[in-house]
């Protein structure tokens, strides 16, 4: 590189776009220009990286190589863009001050865990962070939950309030430090810090104090809300049983498994039962909840359930209060009552938690907006997202061809929303569910911070949307868009897959969707379909479940038993008031609404369908989650080794689930064991699925299968439908950047209605 000067100099500009910002990329560039002897600047701006670069052909060449094969772990380029520039001869290489002029189409980084480095300095006596609860580097720490605008830089973030000491300002301005450029450093002298505030609380001064004082009321048995990087959470004692089913009352949360934090990998593998697939999420920079197979039962942190949702510390402050001796597995859940959007401002942390804890946890850098921790599992394709949020959002999911951008507003269960802008797919945190007041508010205020983010307004926009006319999300979209449209819900849930799989818009595919309710063009609720076409093309309705008529409208989602009369009513099944059965009272109440077709609806619903079985193997109370009644059946059926299938009826056009139905009644009263029942429904429903779309796909010569909806969530149901649809010569396709349920909706909205505009 000695002689490079003598060579023809020239000058290139190089722009990168991706998820650049943020993540230490201009240090890198800064870093790499010198060693390469390169000389320019570089800068973000509203599109990403800019760089102008100078020296000969081969040095710039050289150099535009390592930019993508060198590039900081957490950055991810979508494209490198060379083009000629004019020659300023330009002495060394620095970094300039950002240009947020123009169009803003920059991605923004999801939130990152504390890295290895961070760490060491942490817990080292010697070095000035020691035991510092905010340190953080440029390979490491918050950012979507603290960026406040756009570009990336200090003074867009909740930062902004914290002017750097001499130190951290010579970390800053150093390209050699780790913490070049690094927007939310801090330390001791010029940052923020801890405070703890509540009854059970001694009076602590000083971040090492209030974090010892945290650790001794979670090992004495209290509730402590802890701000964690996108929101509160609420800690106990994992293993104090009295603790975990106080926390339970005070939430409202009667029976949904909670998760847990483990405070390492050794802890993690002596509670449940890990292996490469489930390390590799758990120890992955999106740090999400995972759910793994228990190795015991957890009958007050998960009843009733065979995996335990785990995660491993992701923030400074998670690592030192299992160093100053809080529990080695805590339970870590959101920090709200039960179905309210996760608390994330100081003072509604205050109002709304201090209730519910015995001592707040807080800090003083602010959240810019409420991120909640992402949930995932090992699937027979590879992972799966069950909640994508920290870690994950705002991250593109898929590249879609929109000559407009597109806000897509989701379902209002499990609610995220995706924005299209300049050809990404940019999909929300999980939101959740629409029908609590905050909760809907939460939906609003994400939809505008999204769009502000990027300098839209919703005149700029087309709003896709579901087809339920009384969905909170549909009213929404219809009451501020003036360029709207309406996707079929079940139609969202395929083209979701299919737009995250970069799948050619022209290829035909067959479709598979399950789920508990979605609005079905014939005024039924739809909810187990069967579809062939294209993104481009349309997909078309060719299949569905066997139709039943339940009882009572929304309450058969509520009570399983209800679900299981309309579906047998006139089978010819055993009474259902006498053993095994005993069904109370109320639903034998429901049961004359049927028969004088009284207050009930029909629907093709997977999800009602897992109700019914449920209730007939003995779920006979009423749900207090979603997909609890499938949850009990499909636990049940794990402890089965049968290897009987239940016969699953086809005619080309409907799955007769409801002689399904009828077995399952009629195996329980011939005295088959519970379990066995359980597991041959799931065997006989995937054997089922796959007959017809094999079927379907010869009818209409494809050779995909796409599966979405919430009731592939089931993993046993997948382990016994995937293979089978590959034996059966299929390329199977499911969701895996977004969730199978409604938290994938909005993609699928945003695929249809970019292909529907073109």
């Amino acid at each position: 590189m000695s002689s490079d000067r003598a060579r023809p100099q020239v000058a290139r500009a190089v722009r990168v776009r991706g998820i650049v910002q943020g993540v230490g990329f201009r240090p890198f560039v800064a870093r790499l220009g010198a060693r390469l002897r390169v000389r320019g600047w570089v800068l973000n701006d509203a599109h990403g990286v800019y760089v102008h670069a100078e020296a000969s052909d081969s040095t710039l060449d050289a150099f535009v190589a390592a930019l993508r094969e060198e590039a900081p772990p957490a950055s991810a380029i979508e494209s490198i863009d060379v083009t000629g520039a004019p020659y300023a001869s330009c002495e060394g290489f620095v970094i300039r001050h950002s240009d947020d002029a123009g169009d803003r189409t920059v991605p923004i980084s999801p939130d990152l865990p504390v890295c290895d480095d961070c760490l060491r300095e942490l817990f080292d006596p010697a070095d000035r962070r020691y035991g510092y609860p905010y340190i953080t580097c440029t390979n490491c720490g918050p950012r979507y939950s603290i960026v406040t605008g756009l570009p990336y830089d200090r003074p867009n973030t909740t930062m902004w309030r914290w002017k750097l000491c001499k130190e951290c300002a010579s970390e800053y301005d150093d390209p050699l430090d780790r913490r070049y450029h690094a927007q939310p450093i801090a330390c001791p002298v010029c940052g923020p810090h801890l405070q703890l505030e509540g009854a059970a609380a001694v009076p602590a001064h000083g971040d090492a104090a209030v974090v010892a004082e945290a650790a001794r009321l979670l090992r004495d048995g209290a509730v402590v809300a802890v701000k964690g990087i996108g929101g509160y959470h609420l800690a106990c004692d994992a293993r104090n049983a009295a603790t975990v089913r106080s926390l339970r009352e005070r939430k409202f949360r009667k029976e949904k498994p909670f998760a847990v934090m483990a405070r390492d990998m050794g802890v993690v593998r002596s509670v449940v039962e890990i292996d490469a697939r489930y390390e590799a999420l758990l120890r992955s920079p999106a740090r999400p909840i995972v759910l793994v197979p228990a190795r015991e039962t957890w009958p007050d942190v998960a009843p009733e359930q065979s995996r335990l949702g785990v995660m491993l510390p992701y923030s400074p402050l998670h690592a030192l209060l299992f160093a100053a001796g809080a529990p080695d597995v805590l339970v870590l859940t959101s920090g709200n009552r039960s179905s309210e959007p996760i608390a994330y401002r100081d003072e509604d942390a205050r109002e709304s938690l201090l209730p519910l804890a015995d001592a707040l946890l807080s800090g003083e850098r602010p959240i810019a907006r409420r991120v909640d921790d992402s949930v995932a599992t090992a699937g027979p394709l590879g992972p799966v997202i069950l909640r994508r949020s920290r870690g994950y959002a705002p991250a593109a999911v898929a590249r879609l061809p929109a000559a407009e951008p597109i806000l897509a507003v989701g379902g209002d269960l499990k609610n995220a929303v995706t924005l299209v802008v300049d050809g990404r797919a940019i999909v929300s945190p999980h939101i959740g569910d629409l029908d609590h007041l905050d909760a809907a508010a939460s939906f609003e205020e994400a939809i505008s911070d999204l769009l502000a983010m990027y300098g839209l307004a919703f005149d700029d926009v087309t709003i896709a949307h579901d087809l339920h006319p009384q969905y909170r999300s549909t009213l929404y979209a219809r009451g501020i868009g003036k360029r709207g449209m309406g996707v079929q819900h079940h139609r969202a849930h395929i083209a979701s897959v299919l737009a995250e799989c970069n799948v050619d818009p022209a290829e035909r595919v067959v479709g598979v969707a399950l789920d508990g309710t979605g609005y079905g063009l014939d005024g039924t609720i739809w909810g187990g379909e069967f579809f062939a076409g294209s993104l481009a093309d349309g997909l078309e309705r060719v299949g569905h479940f066997a139709q039943a008529r339940l009882p009572g409208g929304d309450a058969a989602a509520r009570s399983p038993t209800h679900c299981a009369l309309g579906y047998t009513l006139g089978a010819g099944v055993p009474p259902l008031d006498k053993p095994p059965f005993d069904f109370p009272e109320r639903a034998m109440l429901a049961a004359q609404l049927l028969e004088r077709d009284i207050a009930g609806h029909r629907t093709t619903s997977a999800g009602r369908l897992f109700d019914a079985a449920a209730a007939l193997c003995g779920f006979t109370g009423e749900v207090t989650f979603e997909g609890q009644a499938a949850m009990w059946l499909e636990h049940r059926a794990e402890a089965s080794t049968i290897a009987e299938a239940f016969v699953v009826p086809f005619d080309g056009v409907v799955l007769h689930t409801d002689v399904l139905i009828g077995t399952v009644a009629r195996a329980r009263a011939g005295g088959m064991a519970v379990p066995d029942v359980a597991r041959a429904f799931h065997a006989g429903l995937a054997l089922g699925i796959a007959e017809a779309a094999v079927r379907f796909a010869n009818d209409y010569g494809v050779d995909v299968v796409a599966l979405s909806g919430g009731v592939w969530q089931n993993a046993l149901l997948c382990a016994l439908a995937v293979p089978e649809l590959q034996r059966r010569g299929l390329r199977v396709l499911t969701n895996r950047a977004v969730p199978p349920n409604d938290g994938g909706l909005s993609l699928g909205q945003a695929a249809l209605a970019t292909y529907a505009l073109n």
